[in-house]
């Protein structure tokens, strides 16, 4: 009888895809959705023939280790990002690992341009203001944000997200450089980060985590930005250096910054949270109802192709 550990409550309509096997039996959630720990993973995994797991499930060796030795034949990871999946092991040990691409690229787009417009115009400053009573009524020299239609757009990192945000850019008239690993043949390529940072009004990252994205923005790469510029982070928390952003922020090195990701989540960095003209969101990029249950839908469905004896669409490779 397959077994298939899941192991946080998924969107309704998430798990559908497994009914397609017989004689399923479904392992958690825990009755209070809390997350298992790395022990408990450690433990499971050898009684299950596959995951399905979220971003925040730490999948390293040593979980991949121990269900190799048991029935784990696949990883289904409900994010396009994979980080908290040691693939490498995986392969090592005959493991399949899927993720969630292609599905919530519009939806994290939105939530890029969200941040975009909302810290260019210090929307949160001024929300708050009003909210505390604060606000004693128009002024012309309130809350002076920067134009984004007009703005010039650097885009790191340009595959499916970075492109859906360049899309956006243009019905707001912006110019859009855009900077990657390698050559994308479009205008608009930048093969040097430092320059596509020292020209741009605003910089949207969405890069994917590796050791070499790690801190890719930090406290040399802030102070060749524009005293006027925008910083937005929707990829991963660690490409950025918190404690160098916070600093760049107070001292006014950069104008503003938009953030949905951090580097110990759910820990945001105290400076940060104190720092001035900052939009702060909790990781809400792909948040929407529909969204979220195709990410689910096509997690499941990996599992159920690989249960099957099949090859999902969605492999992830070392």
């Amino acid at each position: 009888m397959p077994r298939v550990l899941v192991t946080r409550r998924l969107p309704d309509g998430g798990a559908d895809p497994l009914a397609s096997i017989a004689d399923l039996e479904l392992v958690g959630p825990k009755s209070d959705d809390s997350p298992y720990s790395h022990d408990e993973l450690v433990a499971m995994a050898p009684q299950c023939d596959a995951i399905v797991a979220l971003l925040t499930d730490p999948i390293d060796a040593t979980v991949i280790e121990a269900g190799s030795a048991g029935a784990l034949r696949v990883v289904a990871n409900v994010a396009v990002g994979y980080n908290n999946i040691d693939v490498t092991a995986a392969a090592a040990h005959g493991v399949v690992v899927c993720n969630t691409p292609g599905v919530l690229d519009e939806t994290t787009a939105d939530t890029a341009f969200l941040l975009i417009l909302a810290a260019a115009r210090l929307a949160h400053e001024a929300e708050t203001d009003l909210r505390a009573g604060r606000w004693a009524g128009w002024g012309i020299n309130q809350y002076l944000g920067i134009d984004v239609h007009g703005a010039t757009l650097g885009i790191v990192g340009y595959g499916r997200i970075g492109r859906a945000v360049a899309r956006r850019a243009a019905g707001f008239g912006m110019g859009v450089l855009h900077h990657a690993r390698t050559p994308s043949g479009e205008p608009g390529f930048v093969a040097d980060l430092d320059e596509l940072l020292a020209e741009a009004d605003i910089v949207t990252l969405h890069t994917p985590l590796s050791p070499q994205t790690t801190h890719l923005i930090d406290a040399r790469r802030l102070a060749l930005m524009k005293p006027t510029s925008v910083l937005v982070n929707t990829a991963r928390g660690p490409v950025v250096d918190e404690a160098a952003l916070a600093a760049a922020l107070h001292a006014g090195t950069i104008f503003a910054a938009g953030l949905d990701v951090y580097e110990r989540e759910p820990e945001v960095h105290p400076e940060l949270l104190r720092a001035p003209r900052t939009v702060l969101l909790p990781h809400i990029g792909s948040g929407s109802t529909a969204t979220r249950r195709r990410m689910a839908e096509l997690a499941t469905s990996a599992v159920a192709t690989v249960l099957h004896g099949g090859t999902p669409p969605n492999l992830v490779h070392p």
